[in-house]
């Protein structure tokens, strides 16, 4: 792409470091909002017959496989899709794809 077709991308540099630009700016009154993030690992087939008998200790079966995007929302909007992984006793997600 020639330097004439390339979008505009605006940076503030100041004593060596970059600055919010006026398009980050915009977002700057809505950055402390709360949001609700949310990955979803859907189990296929389940009825209500199969929540009737959840107990402590049952595996749920999924028909994902390791390594399987699942899909990730912020509030309910689709955002991404991302990897099921350990992350020392916890689970993390690496998002592998924006939506």
């Amino acid at each position: 792409m020639s330097a004439a077709a390339a979008p505009a991308v605006e940076k503030n540099v100041q004593d060596g470091k970059q600055t919010p630009s006026s398009e980050d700016a915009r977002w700057a009154p809505v950055l402390g909002l709360a949001c609700q993030i949310t990955v979803d690992l859907p189990v296929p087939e389940f009825c209500v017959s199969d929540f009737l008998a959840l107990r402590v200790g049952k595996v749920l079966g999924t028909h994902f496989g390791v390594g399987r995007d699942v899909p990730v929302r912020v509030n309910g909007t689709l955002i991404s899709w991302g990897e099921l992984e350990a992350s020392g006793k916890k689970i993390a997600v690496r998002l592998t794809e924006l939506a």
